[in-house]
């Protein structure tokens, strides 16, 4: 790379990088186009679909990984305030409510703008946010939808931590 201008660079396509983690890790996947990657994650609380989307004109991999939630009509405003609340917790990546669809979708974005490589620990680090975020948070949507808390009362019980175990 010494010697090197940026316009000399060869830049690949970085969800190359994803299906080779992807495979790595026998994680089941779908490459449904040349910019897209999808993968298929059995977590503890739902079933994740993780989309892996290459936008080569802003130079930035999108993720989103989205979980099915039945939210009844009358629970929509409590999910409504407990997006945010959540949100103002992350250092990366953001929640959204999508009601017509019924997922709760986590969507973050690696920029790798002016040439550089995706790393395969980047995308591990990406894709294990996404996960992680979806199992810490996904218990306060159930506990809104199922026992009709407050979007603060979920969050609460959602960052609650036991020590140990019984």
């Amino acid at each position: 790379m010494k010697g090197m201008t940026l316009t000399e660079v060869h830049r690949g396509n970085p969800l190359e990088v994803v299906e080779h983690t992807a495979t790595i890790h026998v994680w089941p996947f779908e490459r449904a186009c040349d910019d897209e990657l999808t993968i298929l994650v059995h977590g503890k609380w739902a079933d994740y679909q993780i989309s892996f989307i290459w936008t080569d004109d802003v130079e930035a991999l999108h993720l989103s990984c989205a979980f099915k939630l039945k939210v009844p009509e009358r629970s929509n405003a409590e999910i409504g305030h407990l997006i945010p609340m959540i949100n103002a917790q992350m250092w990366g990546g953001h929640f959204e409510f999508w009601p017509t669809e019924e997922l709760i979708v986590f969507r973050h974005t690696l920029v790798l703008s002016g040439g550089v490589q995706a790393s395969g620990r980047q995308c591990e680090v990406l894709f294990s946010a996404a996960v992680d975020a979806c199992e810490q948070y996904y218990s306060a949507f159930e506990f809104i939808v199922c026992a009709g808390a407050g979007a603060r009362e979920a969050l609460e019980a959602a960052m609650f931590e036991t020590a140990g175990e019984a």
